[in-house]
């Protein structure tokens, strides 16, 4: 006898279903982890050419201080 007690009629059914529901979701979930990862790394380089941007026209204008000196900064107590 099944130690999980008796079978309900269209339970393989139904375990196979969800089964495949299960197998559906965790493709769905793998795909958009995917995409977020590459959307987010896409953005990280997007922010550092912009970065780069921003600091050659700041020399350009003759500024001194670009970001990263600005950024650094406050956490060096000056």
């Amino acid at each position: 006898m099944d130690a999980r007690g008796p079978k309900a009629p269209g339970g393989d059914a139904l375990r196979d279903a969800a089964e495949n529901l299960f197998q559906e979701l965790q493709e769905h979930f793998q795909a958009l982890t995917a995409t977020l990862n590459l959307r987010t790394e896409e953005m990280g380089n997007r922010i550092e050419d912009l970065q780069k941007s921003v600091n050659d026209l700041m020399a350009q204008a003759g500024i001194e201080n670009p970001i990263k000196e600005q950024m650094v900064r406050p956490l060096l107590g000056d």
